[in-house]
């Protein structure tokens, strides 16, 4: 198939350029806004116009410090140790979703201990929105041509313009389907049954690190890291700790329950 070629930036004002990227993050905050929102309000919890905004803004700045430090400390420590003040350049790009994932619990276990909320209620909440944001950022890691996948002979590969002349998975849009709308559709089927405090956090952290281990059979590893554990990117080491935890906490969670029920 051919790849689309989308220009990544789609408003040009002056020297102002507004990128599709940019707007995919603009688009998953305003949807979690809303989304959290109808959910407290289904839940009767007691959260108010405010503090949800607070909450997205919370969550915002810890993706944002703790996905350009989690990809310093993960993908190019040597090279960042190097040149410390390159840390700071996000205009050159590089960013970790694992160090954005830390980033954003440490922000809004900050934000419920300030606001008094009972932590897994913010977790939960937050967590049914954000394979929202997943998705449509996998969409914009498309439309700019990058993190693409392995090359293949599948019917509908793509020669990608960074990529050199090898056709090669879609593996972002593999991405987008797993992360963002199977793990959306997934939560949402958790959240609307009686479960334990912390089943949907817990169970979006293991389906993360499910889709991500499958995913990355078919992505290109980084060039500067390639495989780290046998046939085992980046990627698929981070996120196999997500799948152990996420299901100990899960198992844990429902077996506090099934003794408080006895």
């Amino acid at each position: 198939m051919p790849y689309p070629n989308i220009d990544p930036v789609f408003l040009r004002i002056g020297p102002l350029q507004f990128r599709w990227y940019g707007l995919m993050y603009l688009i998953g905050l305003t949807a979690a806004y809303f989304l959290i929102k109808a959910k407290a309000a289904a839940r009767q919890l007691a959260l108010t116009a405010d503090q949800i905004y607070d909450m997205i803004v919370y969550a915002a700045v810890g993706v944002f410090i703790g996905g350009r430090l989690g990809y310093t400390l993960f993908y190019n420590f040597s090279y960042y140790l190097e040149h410390p003040a390159k840390i700071i350049a996000v205009w050159e790009g590089g960013m970790s979703f694992h160090g954005g994932l830390i980033g954003t619990i440490i922000a809004l276990w900050w934000f419920s201990r300030r606001r008094g909320i009972p932590v897994y209620t913010v977790a939960d909440l937050a967590a049914s929105a954000t394979p929202i944001g997943l998705g449509l950022g996998r969409i914009g890691n498309f439309i700019n041509g990058e993190l693409y996948g392995r090359p293949t002979n599948v019917e509908w590969c793509m020669v990608f313009p960074g990529g050199g002349p090898e056709c090669r998975h879609p593996s972002q849009l593999y991405e987008a389907g797993l992360e963002g709308l199977l793990l959306f559709v997934v939560l949402w089927w958790i959240g609307r049954r009686p479960t334990p405090p912390g089943t949907v956090f817990w169970s979006f952290i293991t389906g993360y690190g499910l889709c991500r281990l499958v995913v990355e059979f078919f992505r290109e590893p980084d060039q500067h890291l390639g495989f780290i554990f046998g046939p085992f990117s980046m990627g698929q080491v981070l996120s196999a700790p997500m799948i152990l935890v996420g299901a100990f906490m899960l198992a844990v969670g429902y077996q506090k329950s099934a003794k408080r029920g006895t």
